[in-house]
């Protein structure tokens, strides 16, 4: 078996693996334009005599960590032949994935599952969840008199990117949009979109909206200020005569919007989302920022990570004063270590979808009292979550 990345000429082969895989077919002019887009250098294919068995698409992508932009492999389209199933063909792509992403610097990598269950095999972890929520009109927030204006399909596409990176950044594993990505995966003809601003002329919030059905469906409510929420709100509640209600996708987890109405007996969804994983945890601790000490302090860690042998094994994980990090390579057993788990926990830990404490009383860290204090007290808080899909 032979994996590597494929040719601009297995366009056919790539296109028709996928079309049988995820049930959907392509023709005529909308087949010419996938050729004329197709991007073999981020497809990887597993041959055997040189026919491909199953492929995936590995995504040069960006994410915010900490409000910061950190490299991260996308993986997407992961698809193989029913004959070619249960051979070990994806598996061993996904393996040789994760060596091409560590030794490309990509110290994450995120994929949308098709099986929890089959991915965590290979180190990937839930590490976020969204909400979505229905609400009749007459259940819509009370409109109200704010100090600002919005205005209607007329911003600018750095308008809208300026508002959702600050108000992404506030999270871990948003991605970074870039220009592309905000044409061909966010918006299109159909979308419409609102801008608050507020009495300064400064944007604040937005909303992305189709009308489907007589309903509003909200794909994305971004704002940075209360104010901002109140008046994109009274804006959605003044289509009150032309539609009966409204439908919010990939709401964060930590929304609390039905507290805030009038009357929060609305229907609300929670959804596990796109799952993780730390490539490279020496890499990742690195540039991580832990919370200040008093002084250096260390414990010893053991990851598991049979898919990636640069991370299994014992680590001295110190902590310095100003909340940098270091991990360094050890001899020695799991029993011996202070701390220990498995690398798609050790992911969850430190992007905050999980806290210490709860991962260690259900018996996925493994660690005394003091060491969880010690966990407890350096990881920061933080929070997840991902308004995109691919």
């Amino acid at each position: 078996m032979e994996i590597r990345q494929l040719y601009a000429e297995e366009f056919e082969a790539s296109l028709s693996l996928s079309e049988y895989a995820f049930k959907y077919k392509i023709t005529g002019e909308d087949r010419a334009e996938a050729k004329q887009n197709f991007k073999p250098e981020i497809l990887w294919g597993a041959f055997e005599d040189g026919v491909l068995g199953a492929q995936l698409t590995l995504l040069p992508l960006q994410v915010y960590i900490q409000g910061k932009a950190q490299s991260m492999g996308g993986i997407a389209g992961v698809s193989t032949w029913p004959e070619n199933r249960r051979q070990g063909l994806v598996s061993k792509l996904l393996s040789h994935t994760l060596q091409t992403m560590n030794e490309s610097g990509q110290s994450l990598s995120f994929l949308h599952p098709f099986l929890i269950p089959f991915y965590r095999k290979f180190g990937w972890e839930v590490y976020c969840e969204y909400k979505k929520y229905s609400i009749p009109v007459d259940k819509f927030p009370r409109k109200t008199e704010v100090q600002g204006s919005v205005k209607r399909d007329s911003a600018g596409l750095e308008t809208l990117e300026g508002v959702y990176s600050l108000f992404a950044a506030q999270y871990n594993g948003t991605l970074r949009r870039d220009q592309e990505w905000w044409k061909s995966r966010v918006l299109d003809e159909e979308t419409h979109h609102c801008v608050f601003y507020s009495e300064l002329g400064e944007p604040e919030g937005y909303v992305l909206y189709k009308i489907i059905n007589n309903e509003l469906v909200i794909d994305e409510f971004i704002y940075l200020s209360e104010l901002a929420r109140r008046g994109l709100w009274t804006f959605l509640s003044n289509h009150d005569s032309m539609i009966t209600g409204a439908s919010l996708k990939r709401v964060p987890s930590d929304d609390i919007l039905p507290y805030l109405l009038p009357d929060p007996r609305i229907s609300q969804e929670n959804f596990p989302y796109f799952m993780a994983r730390i490539v490279n945890a020496r890499t990742f601790v690195e540039n991580f920022t832990f919370r200040s000490r008093n002084s250096l302090e260390s414990r010893t860690l053991y990851i598991e990570d049979l898919q990636a042998p640069w991370n299994n094994g014992l680590w001295q994980w110190s902590v310095t004063e100003d909340g940098t990090a270091a991990l360094n390579r050890l001899d020695g057993e799991k029993s011996t270590a202070d701390l220990s788990c498995t690398i798609g926990t050790f992911t969850v830990l430190l992007l905050g979808y999980k806290r210490p404490g709860e991962l260690a009383r259900y018996g996925q860290l493994i660690a005394n009292p003091a060491e969880l204090n010690w966990l407890e007290e350096i990881i920061p808080q933080g929070k997840t979550a991902l308004f995109d899909f691919f």
